[in-house]
């Protein structure tokens, strides 16, 4: 499983980060920063929540 982002949608609101941030963070500019891409299924349901809460649809689970 890949978590993916779209960077240019991404507008830094950090509501993702908030639901998993094992996965990601925002950076000291509002960037969010991916940990990594691929995710196993220990982290799935972190990164499913992250890209539900998403107001702009930046997240992406593959």
């Amino acid at each position: 499983m890949r978590i993916v982002l779209d960077r240019p949608r991404c507008e830094g609101h950090g509501l993702c980060e908030e639901a998993a941030p094992q996965l990601m963070h925002l950076d000291d500019e509002g960037e969010l920063v991916l940990h990594r891409e691929e995710i196993d299924e220990a982290d799935a349901a972190a990164a499913n929540a992250a890209a539900r809460v998403c107001p702009v649809a930046a997240l992406r689970i593959a």
